[in-house]
Order: structure tokens, then C-alpha cells, then sequence
């Protein structure tokens, strides 16, 4: 796909990007001179990936900060690599990396312009500066690397750049930065309280490389809001975009959340890969639902779909398979590419398939509507009467099979989440159940309940026993180490637990009587 004429048409699929109304940072200057780093050192996470070598940040990421009671939202760009009417040697990378920083300076209320003292003023610091002066906003220069008080020396060159405020900062030894902020919020008013905002509803897109991640995330926002290329690895960090989803007519706070691909550990060969990997498992770990993206293309589902899908298994999120690229895949009928994803993913047989095409928009409504349905039944709580009714049909159709000497005794189960489903089953003894036996209860209680999309949980937990039996009572009486003395302690539990407890002492009375005689 050019990357140049990469528009996108603005198609209504009941998704409005959200407008942030706290004031936005950005932070912006050449390739390698610690933006990232400083971005992490202000927000105080490790969120936006951090190497040595040049162009690792591409997308532009977003993140909320407090700094002393002021709120505001923090932007980290990609370094600016090209000189104004520069043609040769600029590749598709820094042209795009350009477009979301112009997009980043255009948003932001205050620019951070970051420097390297260490390397001096260069003359991609005098392009980016001179692209700062024109928007007309306030710029302060950060001049990073200044380990040593001998360094403030050299930071007289970067007077040049025509900027009144500079501060020098270390963001390896997190030197500086709490006199740059206080510059940079210095007309923010103070918040005692964080904002009050509901937890957004998170969507991450996640697949293996170049399965069109990006291109979903950006046909969903109706913009160019991520890179997209036919060139795998385009994505490195988890980049965040915080948007509304339009649900029952209301508006519902939301994130969509691009990845990179994920490749098989023997094909990581870069640290950078390796920390996006890190990344991407993160963004499905704090989602909701996880939009799996796959190929219908005659290639079919690969080995590395099958590791992406058990990682997804294993997380317990909601799951939508997303079957892209359709609109090439001319030869082949749905059915046989779905029953070609059922059999290769069994263990994602709760997850619907929805066939889609990121390019034009195809099957996007289908896609949408299955999101607002996971939505709805993440908030269904089920009546404990109605769920153990299903447990006697159920175990009225296919009785437990026997483990050992003893059969199984479900006594009552209960709902105790839904986000996933989990049930809790109280049982005589938890090993009793067996494997096969607690794959057909899962599956009867998707099935009666209809749940779509979310992996179903029942746990199994042995039931105290708080009366003990008539036959314990005697044993315990006839013992001879203790005789008539030697009663076990009964838990008194209503009516049934005092005549027990009356029963006992009868009993005991009755035992030293016919040993005295």
C-alpha cells in the first residue's frame, strides 16, 4: 500500500474519537536525542520503547500525566529527520514520521523541543526549530544530556535557535526535569483530584506481521491516525487512542489499541522487537476485548496464529476473530475458511469469526455489532436459582462419570464474575470431576446462557461438612484412649446442631454408666 496516498474515508461505524479538553504537551525535536526517554522519566513508566539507535518511535503515543497537582496529556513523537525540500535520501519512514509530528505540534498547547548538549546544535536542530517558530506556540528547550555541571557550558550554542526559555536535564539521572515542568505547566491551573473519568473500554488489535492492524485502527477513527505499510514490523510500540463508542445511544469511553506483529521468539532478531513483543502481550493483558486478526488469504491460519491464540486463551479476555483481507480471497467461500479456523484454533471455538475487509470497510457493521454484544453480556448477572436449574438438566442429560469409588456431588453453584464468565461449583471433592466431564459442563452452560465471544470459567471447591455423621459420633464414644470424654467439637448450625450436640452428651452419660457397672 503507498503510504502517500494511504487516505481514508470518513465512514460512520459509530466511532467518534474522544476530545480531550486538558491541556497536551508534545514532545518534539531530531531522531536520537532522548524524547522517549524523557517522556517515560515524566509520565514515570516505561511505556514508550527506548534504544540507541535512531527512528525507533514512529507513531505518535499518548499518555495522561500529574506533575503537582496539574493534569495534562503528554505526547512522544518520532524524531524529525528531514530538511525542508530535502527530496533525495528521505525514505517512506521519515515522511510519515513528519505527518504525525505535524499532527502532534498542531494538537499541543506547549511544545518541549529536545536537544543533545553532548552532540551540539546540528542543522536538523535548526529545521525543527524553525518549523516550531512558525506555529506560534510555546516552545521550551530541553537540553538532554547534561550529566555534568560541565555541560551547561555547551549548551550557550543552542541560543541560536531563538528560544527564550532553556533548561538543561538529565533523563538518564533524572536531573532537571521538575524545573522544566514547572516552566512547561506554569499557566496550567492546579487539580487537587484526579479527573474523574470512567475506565475506558479497551480494544487492542493484535496478529502476527502485516495482517492489517493498523489499517483496522485507522478505518475505525476514519484517519490516518497509525502508519500503515505493506512493509512488516511498521508498528513497534502499543499506541493507545482513546475514543467513543456509540452503545444504546449513549456514548461509552473507549481505547483502541494498535501492536506490532507478533513473530515467533526464533525470528525476533532486535531488541526493539523484542520490547514491542513485550508491549503487545501488555496491551492484551489491560483489554477487554481482543480483536484477532487473521489472513483468509489460501496461506490459512499459521503455526504462529496458533502461539498468538494461546496466549489470548490463556489471558481469559474476550475474543472477536477477524478474518481481514477478504476482498482477495475471490477463490474461497466463507465456509471453508471457517471451518479451516475452527479446526486450526480449537481452543478459540468461543470467539466469533467476522469476515472483514480493513481497505474498504466490509464487514465492519458485522464486527461492531458482536463488540456491543460482548459489551452487553459483560454486564448480565445470572440468578443463582436459574444457574444450578442448569446443573440438574445438565446432569440429568449426562450423569458424572465415576473417579475412583465415589461419584461426584455437585451441591450448588453461583455466579461470581462476568468479565470473563466465571461460575463457582460446590463439590463433594474437587478430584472426583473428572477433565472431560468439566468440559462438557462448560460448554452446556455456553450453550443455555448464550454467552458469545467470552471464554467461560467454572471453579470447583469442596464444601466444608459441618455435622458430623452418626457413625463418627459412636467411633468417637467407644474409643478406648479417652472413652465417653473424648467428643469431637460440632459446629452448632440451627435446630440440627444443638439436637446433635444433645445427642452426644446422651450418649456419653450413657457410656460411663455402663462402664461403672
Amino acid at each position: 500500500m503507498d503510504l502517500e496516498n494511504n487516505n481514508i474515508e470518513n465512514i460512520d461505524f459509530g466511532v467518534r474519537e474522544r476530545k480531550v479538553t486538558v491541556p497536551t504537551v508534545a514532545i518534539v525535536g531530531r531522531p536520537n536525542v532522548g524524547k522517549s526517554s524523557l517522556f517515560n522519566a515524566i509520565i514515570g513508566r516505561r511505556l514508550a520503547i527506548v534504544h540507541e539507535s535512531s527512528g525507533v518511535t514512529r507513531d505518535r503515543i499518548v499518555a495522561p500525566a500529574m506533575w503537582h497537582d496539574k493534569y495534562f496529556q503528554l505526547v512522544d513523537t518520532g524524531g524529525l529527520g528531514v530538511i525542508a525540500g530535502q527530496e533525495k535520501g528521505v525514505d517512506m519512514w521519515d515522511r510519515n514520521i513528519a505527518t504525525q509530528v505535524e499532527a502532534a505540534i498542531a494538537g499541543a498547547d506547549v511544545l518541549i523541543m529536545v536537544v543533545n548538549v553532548q552532540e551540539g546544535l546540528v542543522v536538523l536542530d535548526s529545521e525543527v526549530a524553525l518549523r516550531l517558530r512558525e506555529c506560534g506556540k510555546k516552545v521550551i528547550i530541553a537540553a538532554n544530556k547534561v550529566d555534568d555541571p560541565r555541560h551547561e557550558q555547551m549548551m550557550l550554542d543552542f541560543n541560536k535557535l531563538g528560544f527564550q526559555d532553556m533548561f538543561p536535564i538529565s533523563c538518564l539521572h533524572r536531573l532537571g526535569i521538575d524545573a522544566l515542568l514547572r516552566k512547561v505547566l506554569a499557566d496550567v491551573p492546579r487539580t487537587h483530584d484526579m479527573p474523574e473519568k470512567a475506565e475506558p473500554f479497551r480494544l487492542v488489535a493484535v496478529g502476527r506481521p502485516n495482517v492489517g492492524k493498523s489499517s483496522l485502527i485507522n478505518r475505525l477513527l476514519g484517519e490516518d491516525r497509525v502508519m500503515v505499510s505493506d512493509v512488516a514490523g511498521t508498528t513497534r510500540d502499543a499506541v493507545d487512542v482513546d475514543f467513543e463508542l456509540e452503545f444504546k445511544g449513549e456514548k461509552l469511553a473507549a481505547c483502541l489499541i494498535d501492536t506490532a506483529g507478533l513473530r515467533r521468539k526464533g525470528k525476533i532478531d532486535s531488541a526493539v522487537e523484542h520490547y514491542s513483543t513485550m508491549r503487545a502481550q501488555d496491551a492484551v493483558s489491560r483489554s477487554n476485548v481482543v480483536l484477532f486478526l487473521v489472513e483468509s488469504s489460501k496461506n490459512g491460519v499459521t503455526a504462529q496464529d496458533r502461539h498468538i491464540a494461546s496466549m489470548i486463551e490463556n489471558s481469559g479476555k474476550a475474543c472477536i476473530i477477524v478474518a481481514n483481507k477478504w476482498d482477495i480471497c475471490e477463490e474461497r467461500d466463507q465456509k471453508t475458511v471457517l471451518d479451516e479456523i475452527r479446526y486450526t484454533l480449537p481452543g478459540m471455538n468461543y470467539a466469533p469469526v467476522v469476515f472483514v475487509c480493513a481497505k474498504t470497510g466490509n464487514g465492519f457493521d458485522k464486527m461492531m455489532d458482536m463488540i456491543a454484544e460482548i459489551i452487553e453480556q459483560s454486564k448480565v448477572q445470572i440468578p443463582t436459582s436459574l444457574i444450578n436449574k442448569v446443573v440438574e438438566d445438565a446432569v440429568a442429560h449426562y450423569s458424572p462419570p465415576v473417579v475412583g469409588i465415589s461419584p461426584l456431588k455437585i451441591y450448588y453453584t453461583t455466579m461470581i464474575s462476568n468479565t470473563p464468565p466465571t461460575f463457582l461449583m460446590f463439590v463433594n471433592y474437587t478430584n472426583l470431576c473428572a477433565d472431560n466431564y468439566l468440559t462438557y459442563l462448560t460448554n452446556y452452560f455456553r450453550d443455555s446462557f448464550g454467552f458469545v465471544g467470552q471464554p467461560l470459567v467454572i471453579r470447583l471447591r469442596e464444601r466444608p461438612k459441618t455435622i458430623v455423621s452418626k457413625r463418627t459420633l459412636i467411633k468417637a464414644s467407644t474409643r478406648e484412649d479417652g472413652g465417653g470424654d473424648a467428643i469431637p467439637q460440632v459446629k452448632k448450625k440451627g435446630t440440627k446442631g444443638m439436637k446433635a450436640r444433645r445427642k452426644m452428651e446422651r450418649m456419653s452419660r450413657f457410656d460411663k454408666k455402663r462402664r461403672k457397672k
